[in-house]
């Protein structure tokens, strides 16, 4: 029998070994369960790959991130097979893994019910023991459409095996290779139970996966357009382990606890109503009054750092967008235009960056100007797809804290360094402590300006990014097309990470509009433009803190800071004049005169998250003193009305949560 020698790699070293012709990569690692699929020269294979002479193997663990896609691939497999075996009508549309989990789209006559997806997942269950095994078959064109013959939406996908790839990018070769179908085999006759067109790799067994869960089912496009059918998706998650599903749960738990939409509601901060459109929020009250004094502490804050406040409209000329290049990159998420002026395009405003170019070329500008910081809280309107609009956090009509600094190219850098130190200390005013950062460099096929200058740009914001101490994490093509950026990745109380400011270097624009300024030594040169914005949207960012505090927010964001009760009709007219004090202080106090008892107030209070109550009986009110009681039900009796005063003050001033 022949030998080859192969490179063997795994978590605990490389060794060099001679094995049989036929070995397979599952043998190579059997003293290792962990390991569920191989790596050989880059690409994925199963562990049933017979690696030939001088192959380098490499072991791929199930909780790494290649793992963990074949795991949820692998059980999305299943998914579809339960669900045939179950509506033997259904038709297959894809089903790749996706972050935390998998989905499978299918073509029915009626939407799955929830009963349908504890009976689905249930037949899951039987499959998984079952220990049905993974065979990967490579198969011809026509083979593989004699053979899925009544599978239309495969069908489909072979006719396209080559070209661009769908948003699954598991089951069909991409690129121009092998066309392949993995049967689903009995364990014990090896009879076909299942099969599905898939490049893989697969798990070698249904016995390998150790947990999953369904989630949820939605309606959804075949491929994303609406020119397809509309099919049904199925949303599942599958993890290493027991315990990791569980955690996961848990999480999803918390974060449907947490979610804005949910807690604007029942805080009554904003609503998006249908008489007004998908993604186009109003702010209620008490919403208003959060996202006032978000404003109000982010302008002050500008001002001290030499910011100066603009006004842009929210719609001008079409001229003004082909001019920026925004018609050429950007059309698709503008609005459409409206025809006015004797036919002249109008176009509401996706951006304010071309309007401050025009302030700043609305008369001659000296060096002695520079660097010249101008900022705006500018509306603008994005046209977002029905299907990735969500609350406040994905919005077609949003507020952005967005700056544009001009200066020289000898003072860029320094420019730079500031504008993040101040981005990312502001953030933290606000309570986000937890930050990575992420360089977003040029996209070979979307960019405008010459190579030397994005090389430029982008080695002076590495080396800003870098003297942050943060950890960087490289976005390859991730730029717009005028620049280089950084982001800000912010992560929450429970681990989530948003993105938040942005930090973009440009050196075209100004080129595009002929921006100028005069040199010292009277010549004419180009600026550099900054474009910075901190929040990324004023709605955005009140949805992340309204996540992230849990609706908790810290008293200096509260929209009402403390709440008297009193205990007896008696006390009424003690704590109106508490409270009055307190309005004349600048704070945010109430007091519920309602006929509801004591405890019942507290209790509606507390489901309000406010976070002082006041509380007030004769004892208090004849020794001239208040009785605090916090958010955690603790209480603090017996504290002069000033010192009470003086307490709330000073916990708004410092914006300490509580």
């Amino acid at each position: 029998m022949s030998e080859v020698r192969v490179t063997v790699r795994s978590a605990s070293g490389s060794e060099e070994r001679t094995v049989s012709a036929g070995t397979t990569a599952g043998a190579l690692f059997a003293d290792d369960r962990t390991v569920i699929a191989a790596r050989v020269a880059g690409e994925l294979k199963d562990l049933s790959y017979e690696p030939a002479e001088g192959d380098v193997v490499e072991g791929v663990e199930i909780s790494s991130e290649d793992g963990l896609n074949i795991l949820r691939h692998s059980t999305a497999h299943v998914m579809a097979q339960a669900v045939q075996e179950l509506f033997p009508e259904a038709k297959l549309g894809i089903g790749p893994p996706v972050r935390d989990g998998f989905y499978y789209d299918f073509d029915v006559e009626k939407p799955f019910t929830p009963e349908d997806l504890k009976a689905i997942e249930k037949k899951m269950q039987e499959i998984q023991k079952r220990g049905q095994r993974f065979s990967r078959r490579v198969v011809t064109d026509e083979a593989a459409r004699e053979e899925l013959a009544d599978e239309p939406y495969k069908l489909e996908l072979i006719g396209i095996k080559g070209a661009a790839s769908t948003d699954d990018g598991a089951n069909v070769e991409v690129g121009g290779g092998e066309l392949t179908i993995y049967d689903n085999l009995d364990a014990k006759t090896g009879e076909l139970c299942w099969k599905d067109l898939c490049r893989g790799p697969h798990l070698p067994t249904t016995r390998n996966i150790p947990a999953f869960k369904l989630m949820r089912n939605a309606a959804a496009y075949w491929r994303g357009s609406e020119k397809n059918p509309m099919l049904q998706r199925i949303y599942g998650t599958a993890w290493p382990s027991k315990e990791e599903l569980k955690a996961h749960l848990d999480f999803l738990a918390e974060a449907e606890k947490r979610d804005h939409r949910k807690l604007g509601n029942e805080l009554d901060l904003f609503s998006i109503p249908d008489e007004i459109g998908s993604g186009l929020a109003v702010f209620h009250p008490k919403g208003g009054i959060i996202r006032r004094v978000m404003e109000d502490y982010s302008r002050r804050r500008h001002e001290e750092e030499g910011y100066e406040f603009v006004y842009s409209p929210h719609a001008t000329k079409g001229k003004l967008f082909e001019k920026s290049g925004h018609l050429d990159w950007y059309a698709e998420g503008m609005y459409p235009p409206m025809q006015l002026d004797e036919g002249v395009d109008y176009y509401l405003k996706p951006m304010n960056c071309p309007m401050h170019n025009l302030i700043f070329d609305a008369r001659g500008r000296s060096y002695r100007e520079l660097p010249l910081r101008l900022f705006e809280f500018g509306t603008v309107y994005r046209y977002e797809k029905s299907g990735v609009v969500h609350g406040l956090t994905r919005a077609r009509g949003f507020t952005q804290d967005d700056a544009h600094i001009y200066c020289t190219r000898e003072q860029m850098a320094d420019e730079l360094d500031k504008t993040l130190t101040f981005v990312l200390n502001l953030l933290r005013d606000y309570g986000l402590t937890d930050f990575y950062l992420e360089l977003s460099t040029k996209d070979p096929e979307k960019y405008v300006g010459s190579d030397e200058v994005w090389e430029e740009a982008t080695a002076v914001l590495q080396a800003v990014a870098e003297k942050q101490g943060l950890p960087l994490t490289p976005d390859p093509g991730g730029a717009a097309f005028y620049g280089p950026k950084i982001s800000v990745q912010a992560r929450d109380a429970i681990g989530r990470t948003w993105q938040m400011s942005t930090v973009q270097l440009d050196f075209n624009l100004p080129e595009r509009f002929d921006l100028e300024y005069t040199a010292a030594d009277g010549s004419r040169q180009r600026p550099v433009m900054i474009h910075r914005a901190l929040f990324g949207s004023i709605e955005r960012f009140f949805a992340v803190l309204l996540e992230h505090y849990a609706g908790a927010m810290p008293p200096w964001l509260a929209p009402v800071q403390a709440v008297g009760i009193p205990i007896g009709d008696a006390h009424i007219d003690y704590l109106r004049e508490f409270a009055a004090e307190a309005r004349k202080k600048g704070l945010r106090v109430e007091v519920d005169a309602s006929s509801d008892r004591m405890q019942k107030k507290i209790r509606t209070h507390q489901k309000q998250k406010v976070p002082f109550m006041i509380i007030v009986g004769d004892e208090d009110m004849n020794a001239g003193t208040v009785s605090f009681r916090y958010r955690d039900g603790s209480q603090e009796n017996g504290i002069p009305r000033d010192q009470a005063l003086a307490k709330l003050a000073e916990v708004v001033e410092t914006r300490v949560q509580v």
